[in-house]
């Protein structure tokens, strides 16, 4: 299977060679994924990390009422997983679903092994990866805990730029932690404000 983006990935992001991507081919599982379809269920150990290659996905809790909050999306060129799963192989409280019909490349233990092994320098620019993901995770903690919800909706348009006409608005304001009647205010005063959403 063509993998355009995640061959990009390797090479731009992970310093991997044109030569060394031909030899890490044979390790690559590629999972097809429809909308609607669960890649991660809660209760269950997450055993990859997955890939983005094409389409969307979603990365949420529910509540006690069975309400969703979302903490990330994941679109082309995104890696989404719970990493704490993952690592301590413990059941997860998330869910990973498709929005779209989604192409996902598994990453797991054994495949960044056999990367390693092909090009030295990977293990530490995934390292450098996941350092810069948990960077994220605390900027979006210290959003949620003291930010505007204004200023949470700008933070979103610059980390997803590609999501706000793939998803309800509804999805939106869950990851942001607000209600649908105060992302659509925020929006009405940005309007009033002449904002331009590129």
């Amino acid at each position: 299977m063509d993998l355009p983006n995640f061959k990009k990935h390797l090479i731009e992001k992970m310093g991997l060679t044109t030569e060394a991507f031909v030899q890490v081919e044979r390790y690559v599982k590629v999972k097809k994924v429809v909308k609607g379809e669960f890649l991660l269920k809660q209760g269950k150990v997450c055993k990859h990390s997955f890939f983005v290659e094409q389409g969307l996905l979603r990365f949420y809790a529910l509540n006690e009422e069975g309400k969703e909050n979302i903490l990330q999306f994941a679109t082309e060129h995104w890696i989404v997983s719970d990493r704490g799963s993952v690592y301590f192989k413990e059941p997860t409280t998330y869910c990973i679903d498709a929005f779209e019909d989604t192409v996902v490349v598994l990453l797991d233990e054994s495949f960044i092994e056999q990367v390693s092994k092909i090009s030295p320098d990977f293990r530490q620019r995934n390292e450098r990866l996941l350092q810069n993901h948990i960077r994220h995770l605390y900027k979006r903690i210290s959003l949620l805990l003291g930010a505007s919800a204004k200023s949470r909706y700008l933070d979103f348009i610059k980390m997803y730029p590609d999501v706000m006409l793939r998803v309800p608005q509804w999805m939106i304001a869950s990851y942001l932690g607000i209600t649908p009647e105060s992302l659509s205010r925020v929006r009405k005063t940005l309007a009033e404000e002449n904002f331009k959403i590129h």
